[in-house]
């Protein structure tokens, strides 16, 4: 049988066992193929990742802003048993992670959950997980390019603004160069980060402590937090939709997803046992920058400098990972015409979604220039709960010969995700839940429309 490779799958996806683009015995093209999100006209995207480097765009978007943030109202919520919710997270977070790993290998291809749903559930399955991830997601672009303003100009609301939109102009405009670019800032932005948390950990673990507190919480206000926290360790969604520009990618993205979040996961345990001994549940919650708090507390202010600069190039190197991670999920949803196919288009030259970017930097530019987006944190955790929810479920259904975990990974998962999703504040929740069904009800529109 003639390999169409490059007749079928731009970018020279290889499928899974069977070969790269290869119909299977029955005369079926291969999963990828089926997936339906590789095709189309045009050039498709540069495979030039390794697993160090879909491993690193990972962590940044893990090891983002949100260490530096979401210990506040994930506190407030949890109290003394704030690890308690951390863990809890971190295990739905690595259910999560092997459901979206497996299902990569045999779905090289952009989009992630978008495309996974569209071949294992059916179409209006994928098509939810991509709207889920693109709500989710895009309101956290705006709350990383906020953040980075916050640190750097702590003035005047407008001047925020501005150097916010700046950010966002400035990391899109990375982004559209290529891939590598990305990868390369990115690795800068993590390195620094983790220079500056051992920083504050070492100064937290080597101070005296004299906190104590009790485990005064409920079973809800510890899911709640752990719903926020999950905010923190989405980010290995990114390296699963970006299956077309990593090499060997039946090989390379399970690896990536699974160092990225591991390493993660150990980062936020050790920040987070530093915080408690520092300050306790109470003084965590109360904290708009507990870092920065902790470090005054123990008689070490002379280093909160040092934590603005993290927190700056920390929300940067997540604010690149999400542009990136939404392109190519807009760009996936655009082929199939989930979403207007000019989006579809990829760069003759750096071979990046550069329609997609383009127009999600504006949006995001919108978004920095007309909202505070203070509970933007529960509304992406529940839509990208919602978007793990139906990895999980995909995942479940891929026969033997394509699983490497159990099943029963992929109902905790299931589980973990909505109960963690119900949990969350009322109002982010309901927000997310109303767009998303706006997102549903205009794609029966245009479907029935067709059909007249």
């Amino acid at each position: 049988m003639t390999d169409n490779r490059d007749a079928h799958h731009p970018g020279g996806a290889p499928g899974p066992a069977g070969g790269p683009g290869r119909a299977d015995g029955a005369g079926r093209a291969d999963p990828a193929e089926r997936a339906g999100v590789a095709g189309g006209a045009g050039p498709g995207l540069a495979r030039r990742l390794g697993v160090g480097d879909a491993a690193v765009i990972g962590l940044g978007s893990m090891v983002g802003a949100g260490v530096f943030a979401v210990w506040g109202p994930a506190a407030r919520a949890a109290g003394g048993l704030l690890l308690v919710s951390l863990v809890i997270a971190g295990l739905v977070a690595y259910c999560n992670a092997a459901a979206s790993a497996q299902l990569a290998a045999v779905y090289p291809v952009s989009g992630g959950t978008y495309a996974y749903g569209r071949e294992r559930l059916g179409e209006w399955w994928g098509y939810t997980a991509g709207c889920a991830f693109v709500l989710g997601k895009t309101a956290s672009c705006a709350a990383m390019a906020l953040t980075f303003a916050t640190y750097v100009v702590p003035g005047h609301e407008w001047v925020r603004r501005l150097v916010a939109l700046a950010a966002v102009l400035v990391l899109a405009a990375v982004n559209y160069r290529g891939v590598t670019r990305t990868a390369a800032l990115t690795r800068v932005l993590v390195a620094c980060t983790l220079v500056v948390l051992a920083v504050v950990v070492v100064l937290l673990l080597t101070a005296e402590h004299t906190t104590s507190w009790t485990a005064d919480t409920s079973p809800y206000g510890v899911l709640q937090a752990a719903g926020l926290l999950f905010f923190a360790f989405a980010g290995y969604a990114r390296i699963a939709t970006m299956g077309e520009e990593v090499r060997d990618p039946a090989r390379t993205i399970p690896r990536a997803i699974l160092i990225a979040l591991f390493v993660a996961m150990s980062i936020y345990l050790v920040v987070g046992v530093s915080l408690l001994l520092a300050l306790g549940p109470d003084r965590i919650g109360a904290a708009s920058a507990p870092l920065a708090t902790a470090l005054q507390a123990v008689d070490a202010a002379w280093a909160q400098p040092v934590v603005r600069v993290g927190a700056a190039l920390a929300s940067l190197g997540a604010l690149l990972a999400l542009i990136t991670g939404i392109g190519r999920t807009t760009l996936a949803m655009a082929r199939t015409k989930d979403l207007p196919t000019w989006l579809a288009a990829v760069h003759p030259r750096f071979q990046v979604p550069h329609h997609a970017e383009i127009a999600l930097a504006a949006v995001v530019g919108v978004l920095v220039l007309t909202t505070d987006l203070r509970g933007v944190i529960g509304f992406s955790s529940f839509g990208v709960l919602l978007y793990y929810a139906i990895a999980n479920a995909s995942a479940y259904t891929q026969p033997a010969e394509q699983r490497r975990w159990p099943r029963v990974l992929n109902i905790l998962g299931l589980l973990g995700c909505v109960v963690l999703a119900v949990t969350l504040p009322l109002t982010s929740a309901v927000t997310c839940a109303v767009l998303l069904a706006i997102a549903l009800f205009a794609r029966w529109i245009r479907l029935r429309s067709g059909r007249a």
